[in-house]
């Protein structure tokens, strides 16, 4: 019986590392799903982060043009339509 149990022992331990890369392969594709998932949806952080670079973005463009609409009203104050800022809203 002692001889059994050490002639089994080799192809015991030969089956466990089947048993694993038989888990992998059965894992595989439901890991590669997992990840396409990742990729194509967007996560609340990173829309957070998209939303606060756009907003800066715009606020910048908002600033630049305030600036140009009190450059061109100094330089002529006595135009009317040089003095008029309609202004320009973020997020629109």
């Amino acid at each position: 019986m002692r001889s059994a149990s050490i002639l089994l022992l080799p192809v015991i331990l030969a089956t466990g590392g089947c048993i694993s890369t038989a888990t992998s392969i059965v894992k595989a594709p439901f890991q590669v799903a997992g990840k396409a998932v990742d990729w194509t949806t967007t996560s609340q952080e990173e829309a957070d982060r998209n939303y606060g670079r756009k907003m800066r973005k715009q606020e910048a463009k908002e600033g630049r043009e305030r600036k140009k609409a009190a450059e061109r009203c100094r330089k002529h104050p006595d135009d009317q339509d040089a003095c008029r800022y309609s202004g320009y809203r973020a997020g629109y």
